[in-house]
């Protein structure tokens, strides 16, 4: 009787009033304490309201139910399907959607029901998935600015590998505190191939110069986010590395001329297809026999077996004071004996070799002019601090150093 009378009434009233009946009527279902017949008209009731033309109606019954539990499924899924802002209100938050019901929203829907779908407050691992393989760059954003959702580093990677060139994307995976490095590293890539492209297209410079500073921006880069990662990210990284095509023995090269070690030892492990452990010992070899074996076994080019031998001859007898002093950049003193070592070779053979070596020189040449400039900077912001302290006030102060410090 009641679904008669509700029906028949709303059949000459306006969309507004039929819309507050809808929502009240939803409400009533939802959380009014109904015995079992009343319940049951209430529910078909509202199922029946998702014929009404007016989307104000399926709207206010997309209001009632986003949140709820309680909300009858067929209900929920029905108006999943409808008009973007209609549907957008129960997949951005319905609980009655299962990740199959998503999943198949996601596929047939549009971009707007993609991004109310990647702003949920949980997203499982296969619900990230098939956004990442369908969803566009606005939800993809979304997606990844979402810190509940648990995207997969296969799920990531393809982010990057479909819409990697979108600025704002990149900065939204960049700020993602559990981002593997080795798509920190993707990520990074694509931002340097964007700068590189921007700035050969300006005439800034040549494509080979573009090339050339791009590469070593992103060598510095990617060591630099190795830095204090463990043994399976640090091997997870380099086989990115050597599957993109960037594990160069110039990057090695760097790695091992900036103390990076541990890098070092992944990257030979990789390439040589020994255990971390034999790579150590062979690396270690104090009498360098080990390198030598080590170094062929990675199929490195033998052109540059000196200028390694002799940067690892070089570490070894200055390990102790980079430990101590922590530093990450490029040693001059390794660089010095590795020029030294490929003097000897043929020039056909030394020039490529030596010019590198002479960039990385130049580089770590800046790089200490940097710090000592830095360093003078704050010497002389504490002077003129001091300087306008008054004189009796310093001397006061010199005076009561020693008592103060007992």
């Amino acid at each position: 009787m009641i679904i008669r009378q509700f029906l028949l009434w709303t059949q000459h009233e306006s969309a507004g009033r039929r819309a507050e009946a809808a929502s009240s009527l939803a409400r009533a279902y939802l959380y009014a304490n109904l015995d079992a017949a009343a319940r049951w008209e209430a529910k078909t009731a509202i199922t029946a309201l998702l014929d009404d033309p007016s989307p104000l109606v399926r709207r206010a019954l997309a209001e009632a139910c986003a949140n709820a539990a309680e909300a009858p499924r067929t209900l929920v899924v029905a108006l999943a399907q409808d008009q973007a802002e209609i549907a957008g209100l129960v997949l951005a938050r319905s609980p009655v959607l299962s990740d199959a019901d998503l999943v198949d929203c996601a596929a047939v829907g549009d971009e707007a029901g993609r991004i109310a779908i990647a702003n949920r407050p949980t997203l499982s691992p296969m619900l990230c998935g098939a956004l990442a393989e369908i969803a566009g760059t606005t939800a993809l954003r979304a997606l990844a600015a979402n810190p509940s959702a648990q995207i997969t580093r296969n799920s990531l990677m393809r982010i990057v590998e479909r819409h990697g060139d979108d600025a704002a994307l990149r900065e939204a995976l960049l700020a993602r505190s559990d981002l593997p490095v080795d798509v920190r590293q993707a990520v990074t890539a694509r931002l340097a191939s964007a700068l590189s492209a921007f700035v050969t297209g300006c005439g800034w410079l040549s494509p080979e110069r573009s090339e050339r500073v791009t590469r070593e921006a992103r060598e510095r880069t990617t060591l630099g986010l190795a830095e204090g990662s463990d043994r399976a990210d640090l091997a997870r990284l380099v086989t990115y590395l050597r599957q993109a095509g960037q594990l160069t023995p110039g990057l090695i090269l760097r790695a091992m001329l900036s103390g990076r070690m541990a890098f070092t030892e992944a990257a030979l492990t990789d390439l040589s297809g020994l255990t971390a452990g034999r790579v150590a010992g062979l690396l270690h070899d104090p009498r360098g026999s080990g390198m030598a074996a080590l170094y062929r076994r990675a199929g490195l080019p033998a052109a540059l077996e000196p200028a390694f031998a002799a940067a690892m001859s070089a570490w070894h007898e200055e390990a102790t004071g980079l430990r101590e002093s922590g530093a990450a950049g490029l040693s001059r003193r390794m660089i010095e004996r590795a020029v030294t070592a490929c003097e000897r070779l043929p020039f056909a053979e030394a020039h490529a070799i030596v010019a590198l070596l002479n960039r990385f020189d130049a580089e770590a040449a800046r790089e200490e002019a940097r710090d000592l400039a830095r360093a003078l900077a704050s010497e002389a912001a504490v002077d003129a601090v001091l300087e306008t302290i008054p004189a009796g006030l310093m001397e006061s102060y010199r005076q009561d150093r020693p008592r103060l410090a007992a």
